[in-house]
C-alpha cells in the first residue's frame, strides 16, 4: 500500500538527498580540521622559532622545557594541547594556563620589574601596590 502512494519511493530519494548533504558536510568537517591542525601546527613552529627562541635562545629554551623542575609544567601544557585535539577545549585551555604558570613562574620578578618601568601602568602599578602597606598609621 505504501508502494501504491509513492511513499516508499520519496522516502528513498530522500535519504539519498540526505546522505549526499551528509557527505558534503564531512568532506567540509575534514577539510576545516584539516586546516585548523595545519594553522595550529604552523602556528606553535612559529611561535618556537620566533618567540620563545628569540626570547631565551635556543639552547636555553630546550633546557626550559627538558629541565627536571619543569617537567610538571611541559607535561601540563602537553596535555593541555591533546585536551583540545580531543575536542575537550576549556579543559585543555585551562590544563595549558596552568603549565604556563608553572613553566615561566620563575619569570614573575623579571616581569614585575618591568611592569614597575611602564611609565603609566608602572605609576598606577606602584601606587596601588604600595598604598595597602603604608596606610596603616598610628595617630
Amino acid at each position: 500500500m505504501e508502494e501504491m502512494y509513492g511513499y516508499k519511493k520519496n522516502n528513498i530519494a530522500h535519504n539519498e538527498e540526505r546522505e549526499k548533504a551528509c557527505s558534503i558536510v564531512v568532506k567540509v568537517g575534514l577539510g576545516l580540521i584539516g586546516f585548523g591542525i595545519f594553522f595550529s601546527f604552523l602556528a606553535i613552529v612559529l611561535f618556537f622559532d620566533r618567540g620563545v627562541a628569540i626570547l631565551l635562545g635556543w639552547r636555553s629554551a630546550l633546557q626550559l622545557f627538558t629541565n627536571r623542575r619543569n617537567y610538571k609544567g611541559s607535561i601540563s601544557f602537553l596535555l593541555g594541547i591533546f585536551f583540545i585535539f580531543v575536542r575537550w577545549p576549556v579543559v585543555g585551555i585551562l590544563v595549558e594556563i596552568y603549565g604556563c604558570f608553572v613553566l615561566f613562574g620563575g619569570f614573575w620578578p623579571s616581569i614585575k620589574v618591568f611592569l614597575y618601568q611602564i611609565p603609566v601602568f608602572g605609576w598606577i602599578y606602584s601606587t596601588l601596590h604600595w598604598s595597602g602597606k603604608g596606610s596603616s598609621s598610628s595617630v
